[in-house]
């Protein structure tokens, strides 16, 4: 076990090197106005909840509601548009550490495979944003949705499913990063994607597939 261990610590560290390049060559700049939106939007840390922060892409960001979904914790939507974790990681300051969330939920990689980049390319950079937080952050629990089965993407399913595979199995190494799966709850008895969980663009969620999400993310919440 210690030496898989180190074998998959070794390894996350070689992909975060070599997201590096991936990060530095991405144009980030279609977000700026966005992200300083978020920035500028009021905010007042209430003293007697825990911080839950939300970030990550438009499936988050169209999450009608989310802030007045968990009573018991003051949350934060700071999705943003159409976001790839190169995205986030170049935006992690104004997003996630500017905010020094106790509890931390992301949801990207489902641009990313849509957009045609390789495993290596999203396990690199998913490796490199956990590593970041898990320093910058060392008591924040961090909570990674795995990126959503939807209509529209259906013949990417095996892609998706390899990622949410490497996903969980990575979780199971840090005691502070927890997998939550919404992409097995979103297919129907025969393995097919549910589709009465979206709205008419056939990729992004109406308030039946959220509904899903908020049972499912709750049950992780009262574990608290």
């Amino acid at each position: 076990m210690k030496n898989f261990r180190f074998k998959l610590s070794l390894i996350l560290f070689l992909l975060s090197i070599v997201c590096l390049h991936t990060v530095n060559a991405q144009d980030t700049s279609r977000f700026v106005k966005e992200v300083e939106d978020i920035q500028n939007r009021a905010f007042e840390r209430e003293s007697d909840k825990p911080l839950a922060v939300f970030t990550g892409s438009s499936s988050v960001r169209m999450w009608t509601g989310l802030e007045d979904s968990f009573p018991d914790y003051q949350v934060l939507n700071n999705g943003f548009g159409g976001s790839e974790f190169t995205d986030l990681i170049h935006f992690k300051e104004e997003l996630i550490y500017s905010y020094n969330p106790d509890i931390l939920f992301l949801y990207e990689g489902d641009n990313d495979i849509a957009n045609g980049k390789s495993p290596a390319e999203i396990l690199a950079a998913a490796a490199f944003l956990f590593a970041d937080i898990r320093t910058r952050l060392p008591k924040t629990d961090i909570y990674f949705i795995s990126p959503k089965p939807s209509i529209s993407r259906w013949q990417l399913k095996d892609d998706y499913v390899a990622i949410n595979q490497f996903f969980k199995e990575i979780s199971e190494f840090d005691d502070k990063l927890t997998f939550i799966d919404v992409w097995t709850p979103m297919l129907d008895e025969s393995g097919e994607v549910r589709k009465d969980l979206f709205i008419e663009d056939d990729l992004h969620m109406n308030a039946k597939g959220y509904e899903i999400w908020k049972e499912i993310i709750g049950s992780y919440l009262c574990q608290q």
